[in-house]
């Protein structure tokens, strides 16, 4: 009974709200780890799956990207609680079947929220529904690829768009952007655009590459290290074992956040006495409570405060010989930084002059420093050149190519780091795409596609006829959830590669298929060599191979790999240049091909079958060089930027809850925040509730305001909180809506979830705005049926 699926939905009249936690983790998080996982999948599967995840020849977790120790011996637990109900989730014995189908309409579906969707359970046969249909209903893999085949040939590869989860893995992740660029596209959206982009927009043209430049080791040995717009308690709970291996050592950790997360205070290790008994570790050695979009101010100030020691104290801080060796740039950022306007700094930081200073004296003392990032910093207009800034700031002290030094942009799903790897990019670059064509005999195409936000523009324009999806939930993902939505309906395809119902399903396009594939935890089987393997890639660039152990709850399941091939198959012809057969069936022939492709994979076959499998090559780390366009490591100078809401606004920030991961809804407990049975709530500052005229626990409707238009999300629960002030805080995606689609940070095209004005409305105030407007165009449209 504990395994029957939800019947009721969220019931937002149920939220209750508690006192935030000061300590992540601990006995508690282990009781809900094993709660999820025998809810949802039994003693058995939730037992076998524990023993292997994150273990040599096991599966690597379907959650976060954290790596693993390749030098040490790995724990018996290697995951954490919301692993675990990552694990749950896919290992579920909850199955949806054709009588799943049969009861629910789309019209019935669409009122269901992401958490009642996700939590029926495992899709386990392949559906369709046609246009003028009102259910789904079954199809056979045979039908259904000769579908695709005849949607595809019927328009021009322009007017297809095939987008990517990063759950995908390498060799599903390698096969399916040959298969679109074959097809003649680059339109190759993935979730990356929606949360790293920048990132990679910042590293490439300063340092030459676009991931991070330190390891697991790194971080245990730094002497400080930074955790800036992360909540690793909930996002990466491992993470925490590292940052407190650094204090053990002597480091010290500071955090950067606009809220004060558990996790960023006290770690509780499980598998620690002290976790279990003694109240755990302290994290942070201190902590910022900065305004949302003032981190570019911040890092600003840190190097005209390290210049100035410099100044005062020739060759304390400052690393001449590197800079001079290895960088181009540091005079003009040296005059940038000379001078700063205090005022302007407090105000867009929030912080005072002595916290700021307090911090860059820390700084200036550390030999070897780390500065750690997430979504916080990498979705606001201005987030790529606050990344930039951080740049700045580790080559100022050189930290690269050193033990526990460097940049670490922490990614937040298992391999999004390793399908941009394998080439799912909109924007390739020329050397892969000759690659491609030398190794498959292909011509691909050169004119950039579709990243997330262009989709976006596309679906809206109707310039859509055929969409992929290779897992994730883009419905959802995305910003202007309305405007996509509605652009989706009219796509003439929606093709939904996925394991568990989601929003994407139901706001589908003419014709729409949903193919169930195969999960991380799975078996893979059913193949002439025999059972096959997948490989990933994490954080730190380590590849390192995925093998699922459990039986499949439906024998209709097909691998990723498989589907992509036979939807190659159906489109392209079986007599097309690439074999995809062969790669369908021995994955070793994928790992071969991308052995030729690829720098850094040479001997794949052979490297992926290490048990700790193999770290990709990384100049910044390795060697100290760097592979800009000027083979230097450059420093750059951008004006000071800020977010600042006007009189009776603030600026909201979208977050996860603990019980999620991306679109994903565990359940309905934000427990280390307090927030538990509601998710539309809206989180601001007690002092900034009194300011505006609201109270505590007040319904409004969140009105947010982009270049003279606005969006509206309607009846949110305002609950007092001590975040910043002048800013807030709302789940993701509920408040994706309230995001205008041009709401984007500059050169990477990512959604500005972290950037929103908004105001609120009484529910009642708004019922009558509504009322009033309605009237309004109600009489327009009599005006416009009388003669003039």
């Amino acid at each position: 009974m504990a395994r029957r699926a939800p019947i009721d939905d969220i019931n937002e009249d149920s939220l209750e709200v508690q006192d935030p936690k000061t300590a992540a983790a601990g006995v508690k998080a282990v009781m809900v780890s094993m709660e999820r996982g025998l809810a949802q999948a039994g003693v058995t599967r939730t037992v076998r799956s524990m023993l292997r995840v994150n273990q040599h020849g096991g599966f690597d977790c379907p959650g976060c990207a954290w790596p693993e120790s390749i030098t040490g011996k790995r724990k018996p637990a290697e995951f954490c609680e919301n692993g675990a109900k990552a694990i749950a989730e896919e290992n579920t014995l909850r199955t949806v079947g054709p009588e799943f189908w049969a009861e629910h309409s789309i019209k019935d579906l669409e009122e269901k929220t992401e958490y009642w969707l996700g939590n029926q359970g495992r899709i386990t046969q392949p559906v369709v529904i046609r246009e003028g249909d009102t259910h789904y209903s079954p199809i056979s893999w045979a039908e259904a690829f000769d579908l695709i085949g005849e949607h595809v040939r019927a328009t021009t590869p322009d007017r297809c768009v095939f987008y990517t989860s990063g759950r995908t893995a390498n060799e599903t992740a390698f096969m399916y952007q040959l298969f679109a660029r074959s097809l003649g596209t680059n339109n190759l959206p993935d979730c990356s655009n929606m949360c790293h982009e920048s990132s990679g927009s910042a590293l490439n043209p300063t340092i030459g590459i676009g991931k991070g430049t330190v390891s697991l080791e790194d971080l245990h040995e730094a002497e400080l290290i930074f955790v800036v717009g992360q909540n690793p308690g909930t996002n990466h709970p491992r993470m925490l074992s590292a940052l407190r291996e650094c204090r053990d050592n002597g480091g010290k950790v500071v955090s950067v956040n606009p809220l004060p997360e558990a996790g960023l205070m006290k770690f509780k290790d499980p598998q620690s006495v002290e976790g279990l008994v003694q109240g755990g570790s302290q994290i942070s050695d201190e902590f910022l409570q900065i305004k949302v979009g003032g981190d570019l101010a911040l890092f600003q100030a840190f190097g005209h405060l390290l210049l100035e020691e410099e100044e005062r104290v020739p060759g304390s801080v400052v690393d001449k010989a590197f800079i001079e060796q290895q960088t181009e740039g540091f005079e003009a950022y040296r005059a940038a930084r000379k001078t700063i306007d205090w005022d302007e700094t407090e105000k867009a930081t929030g912080l005072s002059r002595m916290e700021i200073a307090k911090i860059a004296d820390l700084l200036a003392k550390s030999k070897a420093t780390i500065i750690c990032w997430a979504l916080g910093l990498t979705q606001q207009p201005h987030s790529v050149d606050t990344l930039k800034e951080i740049i700045n700031l580790l080559l100022l002290q050189g930290n690269f190519g050193k033990p526990g030094a460097g940049a670490c942009p922490v990614r937040g799903h298992s391999n999004v780091q390793g399908d941009r790897t394998m080439g799912i990019w909109e924007k390739p670059k020329e050397w892969l795409l000759e690659a491609l064509d030398r190794e498959f005999g292909i011509e691909s195409p050169r004119e950039h596609g579709f990243d997330s936000t262009e989709a976006l523009h596309a679906f809206e324009l109707g310039d859509v006829d055929v969409f992929v999806s290779l897992g994730g939930n883009f419905a959802l993902a995305n910003s202007d959830t309305e405007a996509l939505e509605a652009g989706m309906k009219r796509a003439g395809l929606t093709v939904h590669i996925s394991t568990k119902p989601n929003r994407s399903h139901v706001v589908h396009g003419k014709t729409s298929l949903i193919l169930p594939t195969l999960g991380r935890t799975d078996t893979d089987d059913k193949h002439p060599k025999g059972p096959q393997f997948l490989s990933v890639e994490d954080s730190m660039s380590v590849v390192h191979s995925t093998r699922g152990r459990l039986t499949p709850v439906s024998e209709h399941l097909l691998a990723e790999p498989v589907i992509i091939a036979r939807m190659a198959q159906a489109v392209l012809g079986d007599d097309h240049v690439v074999d995809w057969r062969a790669m369908a069936e021995d994955y070793d022939v994928i790992r071969d091909h991308i052995s030729r492709v690829l720098p850094g994979f040479e001997d794949f076959n052979q490297r992926i079958r290490n048990k700790n499998g193999f770290v990709l090559p990384n100049p910044p780390r390795d060697s100290r060089s760097f592979a800009t366009d000027i083979g230097r490591a450059r420093f750059t100078v951008s004006p000071l930027e800020y977010l600042s809401a006007p009189e009776g606004h603030l600026i909201l920030q979208t977050m996860r809850s603990h019980d999620q991961y991306n679109t994903t809804f565990y359940g309905l407990d934000d427990r280390y925040r307090g927030i538990s049975n509601g998710r539309r709530v809206i989180l601001v500052h007690p002092d900034d509730l009194k300011e505006l005229g609201f109270e505590d626990r007040e319904l409004v409707d969140v009105i947010s305001t982009f270049q003279g238009t606005e969006r509206r999300a309607n009846s949110f629960r305002l609950v007092s909180y001590p975040t910043a002030r002048g800013c807030a805080a709302a789940y993701f995606p509920e408040a994706n809506v309230l995001v205008h689609r041009e709401l984007v940070a500059r050169e990477s095209n990512t959604p500005g979830f972290k950037a929103i004005t908004v105001r609120f409305v009484p529910v009642k105030e708004s019922e009558t705005e509504t009322l009033a407007a309605g009237q309004t165009e109600q009489a327009d449209s009599v005006s416009e049926l009388m003669p003039s």
